[in-house]
């Protein structure tokens, strides 16, 4: 069996949320004024009006005016102001590059 086989069945078999056993990020979001982002890796841009999060399986743009991030440590990131949009970049797997 493989290796990541092998740790999915353990964490199914523990019933441990994605999110704590992998680099997954998890977005939670109250209204269209607060986000908050748990599993991201680094801040890639920050304006007021727009938020670039480098995650581990892509980036996270967020659009909006009086954007601030208000609360920052190692693993998530809170981000407060009027969110207009928010769009994912994927990063490509190997099995997707084989699919193209």
């Amino acid at each position: 069996m493989k290796k990541k086989q092998y740790k999915r069945k353990i964490n199914n078999l523990l019933e441990m949320p994605q999110e704590v056993v992998s680099n997954v990020p998890k977005i939670t979001i109250v209204g269209f004024e607060e986000m908050l982002v748990e599993n991201y890796k680094n801040i890639l841009e920050y304006e007021d009006f727009f938020v670039k999060l480098n995650t581990y399986i892509g980036a996270i743009n967020v659009n909006g005016y009086n954007l601030k991030l208000i609360h920052m440590t190692d693993d998530d990131i809170q981000i407060t102001g009027k969110i207009d949009s928010i769009d994912f970049e994927g990063i490509l797997s190997k099995e997707d590059e084989e699919v193209e």
